[in-house]
């Protein structure tokens, strides 16, 4: 073990930062697909006239698009050059985004959320997997922290962008303007990333079927699976009605709301890499424990809070943001050892696939608890909070044991 990290180059070469920034710019593009509907939602339901329920489902519609996305292409992940796999996906995903725009009602929206779903929801997967290709264990932990980080910058350059495009102008501009951002960072990635094939010199399995099942089926990644699948709810659960909530129950004003995600964002983006620094430091457990327990009591006070000042919620947020990170980084760097080389691909959009099905249902039930009262306020919110509590605290017993069956592999 001593041999193999000293072997490791302590600092990224030229090509792996670039590798690094081109992945974060993806993530960015698809984390902010998602963002821009929970900020936007206290302009959308109002301008197209649905309910809370309505607009659930068009959060969730994009995750259920996204989860049957990752199992049909789970079976072939592995049999293409990912560069080229990238590709492909990330150019129907900007049609999706533009489609958005282009929507002017709620049947368009919804139509529009399930053909982004269909390509965005791979994304994720394949830009996991070539950050495990390229990557050795011992550097994910950064890699992971500084690719995470585009959900802080989606906070700081998107969502405020996207709020004062919407604020002068109307809800579809901030789609579009995404689509033509998504564009000019798909020419950077077809010309400057080198093709990514070496999991194609190790031996197939012939049918696709067969490679989706033995994936599927592997005891060892059933842990992994349980796992991202109580993670994602707590995101999906709170963060669709986020903006519905400070404005509403908390008595922020739509015009200071970018400044919210502004501070907030901006101290993420310092978070992410000092998290992944630190995961690779001291352990990526024993972060996501920190992780864990800052963010149960961050979702406690926060479904909790009543009419309070801008300073408040600002701090808040931040402390709970940086508890959410915490989780996040860290089990995305230590589920990166599981899968084997040839399986990274499949195991990785059958993760992504469970993540967007599991965030797709725990939409639902939060649009079904969430209800609006007669002024005007989100009622229940503190049940929701009460679930995402209960999500993390077997999440947190999951990766426990998932920890504890990495550390015996990797000893023998």
């Amino acid at each position: 073990m001593t041999t193999v990290t000293a072997a490791v180059p302590s600092r990224f070469s030229p090509y792996q930062k670039l590798v690094v920034g081109m992945l974060a710019f993806l993530q960015f593009a698809v984390i902010l697909d998602f963002m821009l509907m929970s900020p936007l939602g206290a302009v959308i339901m109002p301008a197209l006239n649905i309910t809370p329920q309505q607009f659930g489902l068009v959060v969730s519609a994009y995750a259920f698009s996204a989860g049957a996305s990752g199992l049909l292409t789970a079976g072939l992940a592995d049999r293409f050059d990912r560069k080229r796999l990238l590709l492909f996906f990330y150019t129907g995903f900007i049609v999706g985004t533009l489609w958005c725009g282009l929507a002017q009602s709620f049947e368009s929206l919804l139509a529009a959320r399930i053909v982004t779903g269909l390509f965005g929801g791979v994304i994720g997967s394949i830009v996991l997997a070539i950050s495990t290709d390229l990557f050795p264990l011992q550097m994910r932990g950064r890699v992971m922290g500084y690719i995470q980080t585009a959900f802080a910058a989606s906070q700081v350059l998107g969502i405020p962008v996207g709020l004062y495009l919407s604020n002068n102008w109307n809800w579809h501009v901030p789609f579009m303007a995404m689509a033509a951002l998504g564009v000019a960072g798909g020419l950077v990635v077809t010309w400057k990333m080198q093709p990514v094939a070496s999991h194609l010199k190790i031996p197939q399995e012939h049918s696709a079927w067969m490679h989706l099942f033995h994936t599927v089926t592997e005891p060892r990644y059933l842990i992994a699976f349980a796992t991202t699948a109580l993670l994602m709810t707590g995101g999906f659960m709170l963060m669709p009605f986020s903006s519905a909530y400070l404005v509403s129950n908390l008595g922020i004003d739509l015009h200071h709301l970018p400044t919210v995600y502004l501070v907030t964002g901006l101290c993420t983006i310092a978070f992410g890499p000092l998290i992944g620094k630190a995961a690779d430091k001291i352990g990526k457990f024993r972060v996501f424990l920190f992780g864990t327990t800052l963010s149960i009591v961050m979702v406690l006070i926060y479904t909790h809070l009543g009419r309070i000042t801008m300073p408040v919620i600002i701090a808040v947020n931040v402390v709970l943001f940086l508890g959410i990170f915490s989780r996040m980084i860290p089990f995305q760097a230590l589920i990166s050892s599981v899968p084997a080389a040839n399986q990274r691909g499949s195991f990785n959009a059958i993760s992504a696939s469970i993540q967007q099905l599991s965030g797709g249902i725990a939409s639902v039930v939060a649009g079904h608890i969430v209800t609006v009262g007669a002024d005007g306020q989100l009622q229940h919110f503190d049940t929701v909070g009460y679930v995402v509590v209960g999500t993390s605290l077997v999440a947190l017993m999951l990766v426990w044991r998932l920890h504890r069956s990495i550390a015996r592999r990797l000893a023998a």
